[in-house]
């Protein structure tokens, strides 16, 4: 959701504005001086590495910005595959994701800023006079408030904080007179009628032309928004207040915080992700520091540091206390009710989390920011990339991977603060897998599934407004750039606001409306400056000591899902709470677990075992939850089981030149053939068949013999298509969908079946390509006409000679609710199976249960009963070591749901956070009952 930036760092003894910078964080809230704190277990780094790699990052920016400016400007963003602009409405719509796009090249305006930091000055200049003569603001399209005010007006902001700097320097911009201040004042303006609600909070969306309400508008009628797109406009808004003078920015961006700090949850002092806008009631009661909620933290801190407000310090002080206390399990970060904030919400994590070590940092808690970011960087190394979602014995859950610069931005303040070298090798690891997995000849492409490295046709503008930044700053020394940066915050897309706005144009009241809701305590602020020896212990080996234990926690180990397990039960001697992967339903003793629990076991007619809770029958609260758990296990249980017979995605790539196996496309597997994850795969080349739709007898069999056939979907089943080109003599087979327009993007992955018949006769693999990833194939023969693939089930290394061939040029001195809706009731799992349609896709939502009434039911089938799962059941974990149940959560990106006919869903869906509510009035009651029977 929201892209984390930097900051700097303060210290706190007495509430008030700490007078140092610490953007680039030296987080030098009291550091000691990064470069002598270093871990002697890593080797210093010289300055000809460090140089050589900054000179690296300087290509890969000139690489994709060049390509944007050549391809796709004046677009928003590029689309490297295609080597084109994204046009909103020209291209199928990505659903939220295109609200970041306005028809007012984002990609250039979000990289004004970082063009200054990487020392390109002329650039700057002339990238500020496009701006100028080339972006409207006024177009009629509906964008995202949040994602226009952290994108385009932090940007318009950040470009112009700069361009005052550089003409003070008497060099560049000489002829600047605020033309982008200006600009940044016209957006401003358009975005406030977005705060006309009675909380204050703004709409989530506006239209640049129309604004709200109007009916040529099409926007106004969302009822509900995220805490961070409300809680992530104070930087942006003050310093557009602080630079003009007009004090109304400021003032609606501060009563949006204040009425989010009001509706906090009172006995947790957490926010929920998702608020109504007029009610103030929280939609969604999950909590967590990753998506949705990330920035709202954030901003809370670097207000305190740009703005001098006492009460943002607090109030982030009062928030990060809880989240210490709940939410952080180190080095796992996970989601929990704001109402019960000891039961988890998810089993997994977000990449956007990522940010938060960065910000633990410039907190001045190092310690867990050590062990968060190594645990991240050990599913990195597995992956290359951090996937967009992961489990808690980190599995992908999300398989995608939008190029975010968070990872990046937490390496760089973690080596600000430490100065320990470990960090420059992790931020080396960044450049290399960026350059050898998501480097396309037209820029860097988006990760549509991080196991098989296939590409998506998207390089969003926060790419370049971020990642080369934080890359960049990482290996430079002060004099490598032409500015004091410490003199600079960052905001959450790292753009640099100048902190002497602090003492600029204040007039605005700042009444602490923080004090009156909470009691401070000191605890808040163990381990803010000048505490250093807190920090940084007297010992050389403090920070490799605490990544130690961490370095095997992906590969060798096999943690089990995390359960969160009261003291006090421990404290009793009582057992834990039984687990959903334990249960026998013929075990007597679990039977009464269960009825103590106020689960009740139904047999159906059909021979299936029904699971029903209520909360009010439990024996306690206690045991109410423990059966909400329970529940919630074993419908995930179940879907998991049902997963098991759905293929993974598999890649088709580009091998040939131009391209060496940097155009990885999302393929669709197929039920029949060989399958590429027990066989080496399939290299060759492509030759279209004729006819084209290989539903008959092919008549240019010698075309394809030898080679990988192109053939497009429709008018016969795909076995038969399969077994044309194989009598032809082909090694294998590629389907392109006949569907004009469709893309992996925006559809499903599709999953090619057979035609009910014996197919153990079609021996090649065969792929299914949609018609965008298709073209992009066949544009290649048009314009090269021999053209090379590789299928496989994952993208490989490219050939070392080829890459040699084209290594790139180091010449250059100079970022929906995805809520987890899981099981609320009546689920019915029948295991016996069917035949498979013929054409079967898989749904991209992910699945939902029907409720009844407020109870929670799960069923399972008669051969489930009498068994353990861990006996019927195995998959592998990353590493394919482990197969214990409670490690067998599925991998499965974002684009899965069950697609498996046996599974009867309800028509109705309720999430998570209703069933919630409703149960947490069931034990509110039940603990008022056992009050008064005492």
């Amino acid at each position: 959701m929201s892209e984390a930036g930097g900051g700097r760092g303060f210290g706190y003894s007495v509430p008030q504005r700490a007078p140092w910078s610490l953007v680039a964080a030296t987080a030098a809230l009291c550091l000691v001086s990064a470069t002598s704190v270093w871990t002697a277990g890593a080797s210093p780094m010289s300055r000809e590495e460090k140089q050589k790699l900054g000179n690296q990052v300087l290509e890969m920016f000139d690489h994709a910005y060049g390509n944007y400016m050549e391809h796709a400007y004046p677009a928003d963003e590029l689309m490297p595959l295609t080597c084109r602009g994204r046009v909103r409405g020209q291209e199928p719509s990505r659903g939220d994701v295109d609200d970041a796009l306005g028809k007012f090249s984002l990609t250039l305006i979000d990289s004004l800023d970082t063009l200054v930091v990487l020392n390109k000055t002329k650039e700057f200049e002339d990238a500020v006079r496009k701006v100028l003569r080339d972006v409207n603001l006024d177009n009629d399209v509906v964008v995202s408030v949040f994602e226009t005010n952290i994108r385009v007006l932090g940007g318009l902001l950040g470009g112009h904080s700069l361009a005052i700097m550089l003409k003070e320097k008497g060099e560049y911009m000489q002829w600047y007179n605020d033309e982008l201040l200006q600009m940044a004042k016209q957006l401003g303006y358009k975005l406030l009628p977005a705060f006309n609600t009675t909380s204050g909070l703004p709409y989530p969306r506006i239209n640049l032309k129309f604004g709200i309400r109007k009916p040529e508008a099409r926007t106004g009628t969302e009822t509900d928004t995220c805490t961070a797109c409300a809680g992530t406009l104070i930087l942006e808004f003050a310093a557009l207040s602080r630079f003009t003078g007009a004090t109304i920015f400021e003032e609606y961006a501060r009563k949006a915080l204040d009425f989010l700090w009001e509706k906090r949850q009172r006995s947790s002092n957490l926010v929920g992700v998702t608020i109504n806008i007029h009610t103030g009631d929280w939609v969604r009661k999950d909590s967590g520091v990753g998506a949705g909620i990330d920035s709202y933290y954030e901003y809370l801190l670097k207000a305190y540091v740009l703005l001098g407000d006492d009460s943002f310090l607090e109030r982030f002080n009062t928030h990060y206390d809880a989240i210490m206390r709940y939410i952080s399990q180190p080095p796992l970060l996970l989601d929990v009710h704001i109402h019960k904030p000891m039961l988890n919400a998810r089993t997994w994590m977000d990449a956007l989390l990522a940010f938060f070590p960065g910000l633990q940092v410039l907190k001045g808690d190092i310690r867990p920011a050590i062990e968060t970011h190594e645990m991240l960087y050990q599913v990195i190394k597995k992956h290359n990339f951090l996937p967009e979602a992961f489990t808690t014995d980190f599995r992908v859950h999300w398989a995608q991977h939008p190029l975010r610069p968070e990872f990046a931005e937490s390496t760089y303040f973690l080596y600000k603060a430490t100065g320990d070298p470990y960090y420059l090798e992790v931020g080396k690891t960044l450049i290399e897998n960026l350059n050898k997995y998501a480097r396309v000849p037209c820029g860097f492409a988006a990760m549509k599934d991080v196991r098989t490295g296939s590409h998506e046709d998207r390089m969003d503008s926060f790419f370049l407004a971020e990642m080369f930044k934080y890359l960049y700053l990482l290996f430079a020394d002060k004099e490598d750039v032409i500015f004091d940066i410490e003199d600079y915050i960052f905001t959450t897309e790292a753009h640099l606001l100048p902190l002497w706005l602090s003492t600029t144009n204040q007039r605005i009241s700042k009444k602490n409306t923080t004090s009156e809701y909470t009691e401070l305590d000191d605890s808040n602020f163990d381990w803010t400056c000048p505490n250093t020896q807190i920090l940084f212990p007297n010992d050389p080996l403090y920070a490799q000591s605490i990544r130690e234990p961490l370095k095997n926690v992906v590969d060798k180990s096999c943690p089990r899902g995390v359960i969160r397990v009261r003291e006090e039960s421990f404290r009793s001697g009582a057992k834990p709470p039984l687990r959903a992967r334990d249960f026998m339903a013929t075990n007597p003793e679990h039977l009464e677990i269960l009825k103590k629990m106020g689960v009740s076991l139904i047999h159906l007619k059909d021979g299936r075992v029904q699971l029903v809770q209520h909360a009010i029958q439990a024996a306690s609260s206690i045991d109410a939850e423990d059966g909400l758990r329970f529940m919630q296990e074993m419908i995930e249980l179940s879907s998991q089981q049902q997963k098991e017979q759905q293929l993974p995605p598999r890649a088709v790539q580009i091998v040939s030149h131009p391209f060496f196996g940097r155009v990885v496309l999302t393929a669709g597997p197929a039920q029949f053939g060989l399958d590429l994850s027990k066989h080496k795969e399939t290299r060759g080349f492509v030759a279209s068949s004729k006819p084209y739709n290989g539903c008959s007898e092919l008549t240019n069999p010698e075309a394809v013999m030898g080679k990988i056939a192109l053939i497009q979907r429709g008018q016969c089943m795909f076995a038969e298509k399969a077994r044309n080109i194989q009598n032809a003599g082909a090694i294998g087979g590629i389907v392109i969908d006949d569907n004009e327009g469709s893309s992996s993007d925006t559809a499903p992955l599709f999953q090619m079946a057979g035609d009910g018949k014996d197919t153990d006769d079609i021996t090649i693999p065969m792929l299914f390509l949609f018609s965008k990833e298709g073209s992009i194939i066949l544009d290649a023969i048009r314009e090269y006409e021999e053209v090379e693939v590789l299928l496989s089930d994952k993208a490989k290394d490219r050939d070392p000679e080829m890459e040699n061939e084209e290594q790139p040029s180091s010449e250059n001195d100079s970022q929906n609710q995805s809520a987890e809706q899981i099981a609320s009731s009546s689920q019915e799992v029948d295991l016996v199976g069917q035949e498979s349609p013929e054409e079967s896709s898989l749904n991209s939502h992910p699945e939902s249960l029907s409720p009844a009434d407020t109870d929670n039911a799960a069923s399972i089938s008669p051969s489930e009963q009498n068994s353990n799962p861990t006996e019927n059941h195995e998959t592998t974990s990353l590493d394919g070591e482990c197969t214990d149940l409670d490690n067998q959560l599925q991998e499965q990106s974002e684009t899965e749901e069950d697609s498996n006919p046996n599974v009867s869903w309800g028509k109705k869906v309720q999430p998570i956070d209703s069933i919630l509510a409703d149960w947490n009035e069931d034990i509110e009651a039940f603990e008022m009952m056992e009050k008064d029977e005492l």
